[in-house]
């Protein structure tokens, strides 16, 4: 055999296996746009969820620098070639998911004729109310609050979600609306209970999530802020729902109405305890352009949005938006309105909002009819504990330091008799 030869197979016995990686097939090595708001990946891209995911994000430096903690692996003092496959547990969980899909419900209330459908349609690409026939002025006397809820499977690169919407057409068109959200609260219980029903069985592999994970309430742009019905509705729903307060048709307002108006409907809804849904906090370790648009996007609630589903062309581009005689209002534009941060809100906290949800609102629903008599302190919501807990917490303390006090008088207690025990000997 030839000298070149043997240094080959050599070579090839020295060197250590592969490493088994799964990687997603979601990942796009395409150029992603430069708007902080325009890049579903990276906005998602947080710690512990895609990175480690997806093969475009591991460079050769950090794919080195794995491959030297790999080799670091210890088993029983031993060193091994590679590492042991418990870091692709998330990818488990990743595929596990995607084959599964996902279940979202989202409830749009407002007044008639403020844009609900067209948002979502623009929202989700989608139309949800093709035959869709609009009441006129002499039905509408007649006219309850109804619930319609819609149904659509949308699939984007190979993951699927089950996305049902939730209408309430009629509220607040009637003289007297007073009462006209009861119908809106008894829907939303309905659906705890069919959930509480459900995971109390005895088959519970294929439980069907349709609680209402988040609510985006529609005010109206022509007024002077909340009007009596919006702060009555958001104060009898916000203990059961995640409230996203939307001001629709901005095009209408302009920039400097459009910010007077957010502060205004802010201190309202302050002054009036209305608890709506609040991002959650950014950790110190995220990344700088994750913790730049959840700032962003905190500053701007409520929501001021458009909605169209028309094409226009622009300047030899097609975008999405609507056509005046001044111009042209662009969704896809910050500088005309929120859609986008509307847009990367729900997309990116969908999780979020679903987990709050189950462990806060569904929670306490389930402690309410478990326990009639409210002797079970109301589930708070994570980060932000209830007024009972700071006394129990002192209770605690002062029960620990009380035992601390008789242990340590316990010891000298002992070390006396040890040192007339010793004197005594000697």
């Amino acid at each position: 055999m030839s000298p070149p030869a043997q240094d080959f197979i050599k070579n090839a016995i020295e060197e250590e296996p592969a490493s088994l990686e799964f990687h997603s097939v979601t990942a796009s090595a395409s150029k992603l746009p430069d708007s902080i708001f325009q890049r579903p990946i990276e906005e998602l891209r947080r710690k512990g969820s895609t990175r480690g995911l997806d093969p475009v994000s591991e460079t050769p430096e950090k794919k080195m620098d794995r491959r030297g903690d790999e080799e670091q692996t210890k088993v029983g003092g031993e060193t091994l070639g590679g590492f042991i496959g418990f870091a692709n547990l998330p990818n488990q969980v990743h595929r596990k998911s995607v084959k599964k899909g996902f279940e979202f419900t989202l409830m749009v209330v407002g007044e008639s004729g403020l844009g609900k459908s067209t948002l979502i349609n623009s929202l989700f690409l989608t139309d949800l109310y093709p035959d869709r026939e609009l009441p006129d002025a002499e039905a509408k006397i007649k006219q309850t609050v109804s619930m319609e809820a819609s149904t659509v499977e949308i699939e984007e690169r190979g993951v699927r979600l089950r996305l049902t919407v939730v209408d309430t057409p009629g509220f607040g068109d009637a003289i007297n609306s007073s009462k006209c959200y009861d119908p809106i609260l008894e829907y939303i219980d309905a659906q705890f209970e069919r959930y509480l029903h459900d995971e109390s069985g005895l088959n519970r592999r294929n439980i069907s999530d349709n609680r209402v994970h988040c609510c985006f309430y529609f005010i109206s742009p022509y007024g002077h802020g909340l009007k009596p019905l919006d702060i009555e509705f958001m104060k009898s729903l916000h203990n059961r729902v995640n409230i996203v307060p939307v001001i629709a048709k901005s095009d209408t307002l302009t920039k400097q109405e459009v910010n007077r108006l957010k502060k205004r409907v802010l201190d309202e809804i302050a002054k009036h305890n209305i608890k709506i849904y609040q991002l959650p906090d950014v950790e110190d370790d995220e990344e700088e352009d994750y913790k730049e648009q959840t700032r962003v996007l905190k500053q701007s609630i409520p929501f001021a949005v458009v909605g169209s589903t028309t094409t226009i062309e622009v300047k030899g581009r097609k975008v999405r938006g609507r056509m005046y005689p001044w111009g042209v209002v662009e969704l896809e534009n910050d500088e005309h309105c929120d859609y986008l941060k509307l847009r990367t809100m729900l997309i990116s906290h969908m999780q979020d909002l679903q987990e709050v949800t189950h462990d806060l609102h569904y929670e306490n629903y389930r402690a309410t009819r478990l326990d009639p008599e409210n002797t079970v302190e109301p589930v708070a919501k994570p980060g932000k504990p209830s007024g009972n807990t700071d006394a129990k917490l002192r209770e605690k303390e002062a029960e620990l330091a009380r035992m601390q006090a008789m242990l340590a008088q316990m010891q000298k207690q002992l070390k006396m008799q040890n040192d007339g025990q010793q004197t005594h000997n000697l």
